[in-house]
């Protein structure tokens, strides 16, 4: 039987972990070990985390936050040492059926690939699609679409196909990929780390990724954000998540390379400069202008 790892990580949590927790100990496939890395959460997360019993739950505990692609490291690395030879990388803002495992296991040998994603729902109104595959699409940047967002869940993608990009919300990897493609880039704190790192497999081209539609899985969109409540977190969420996105998708073009990934990357510059220029609400909001563009260098000269 197959020994996975299951990486999920914790920041400030404590609202979505039991639920998560109740899915991932009622899996038909028992033989896992639950890496759970903790971001120095200051809420009661930690709390709920040592108060469970079963032994194959690891808590590693970080003292400052290392940011999503370190800590899913940490916990991938972990897995392998101990043995594991899959990886299952998942949100712990999410629920699911008691089968995902064994589904994915299933799907994967049936189609020799090495990692696979299922279909992925919103939790707030469960036949709207979140997740159902995804591609890279070179005129946005190379950004990943995902196929069917927003969209009513009527079956239309319930065909299980090959896929370019799977988000770390859930995939089951073979250990072979990152003995082959390498673990996640640490320089990405949040954001683009799974768009880096299956970009990486689909250029490489040695192992194949699926997308699977027949499993209920569903995503708590947003509920990470969860802690900034006043109007000052709010801000600061939001220059965030700015400074993440636009300084991760540049660093991340700069990698892939070429003449037309270096072209968008000015086309952006460009873009966010004219913007400027042309619009008197933009102009009125100039701490907003500034942020963009340092966040346009740090990505260029990471």
């Amino acid at each position: 039987m197959e020994k996975i790892g299951i990486v999920t990580i914790t920041y400030n949590s404590a609202d979505v972990l039991s639920p998560f927790l109740e899915c991932i100990w009622k899996q038909s496939h028992q033989n896992f070990i639950l890496y759970v890395i903790d971001n120095a959460s200051t809420d009661s997360t930690l709390e709920i985390l040592e108060k469970e019993q079963d032994s194959r739950l690891q808590l590693i505990k970080n003292e400052s936050n290392f940011g999503v692609a370190r800590a899913n490291n940490q916990g991938i690395k972990k897995a392998i040492e101990k043995g594991c030879n899959q990886i299952l990388i998942i949100n712990n803002d999410v629920e699911f059926e008691d089968a995902l495992i064994e589904k994915l296991l299933q799907v994967q040998s049936d189609k020799n690939c090495s990692l696979i994603s299922p279909k992925m729902m919103f939790h707030h109104n469960k036949n709207l699609i979140w997740y159902a595959g995804s591609w890279f699409v070179k005129s946005k940047g190379f950004l990943p679409l995902h196929r069917g967002m927003g969209e009513i869940d009527k079956g239309q993608y319930d065909e299980i196909k090959e896929i370019e990009y799977a988000p770390t919300c859930c995939l089951l990897a073979k250990k072979e990929i990152f003995e082959d493609i390498g673990f996640m880039d640490e320089k990405y704190f949040v954001y683009f780390d799974d768009t880096d790192f299956s970009y990486r497999i689909f250029k490489d081209g040695k192992h194949k990724m699926y997308y699977v539609p027949n499993i209920k899985f569903y995503h708590k969109v947003g509920s990470l954000t969860k802690s900034f409540k006043t109007k000052e977190k709010k801000r600061y969420r939001g220059d965030f998540f700015l400074k993440q996105t636009i300084r991760n998708h540049i660093y991340f073009l700069k990698k892939i390379g070429g003449i037309f990934a270096y072209a968008f990357i000015f086309w952006l510059f460009f873009k966010n400069n004219i913007r400027f220029i042309i619009n008197p609400q933009i102009q009125k909001n100039f701490k907003t202008w500034q942020l963009i563009t340092k966040s346009y260098f740090e990505g260029l000269f990471l």
